[in-house]
């Protein structure tokens, strides 16, 4: 299973790492996925949407 996001459909991207004689390595920068049950389905979601989502939710219970 791919390492993205299952509301936005972010995913990883590419940087690089430079050493002193400024070869350049290729590297992943994974996003932070937490695994949430969200209803009956378990969804992978990244931070910022996890946020966006316990956002909407107090607002809700504050109505």
């Amino acid at each position: 299973m791919a390492r993205k996001c299952d509301i936005c459909q972010r995913s990883s991207m590419k940087g690089a790492s430079r050493s002193h004689s400024k070869v350049k390595t290729l590297k992943r920068q994974h996003i932070n996925l937490q695994s949430r049950k969200v209803g009956d389905v378990k969804i992978k979601v990244c931070t910022s949407c996890l946020r966006t989502l316990t956002k909407k939710e107090r607002a809700e219970a504050k109505k």
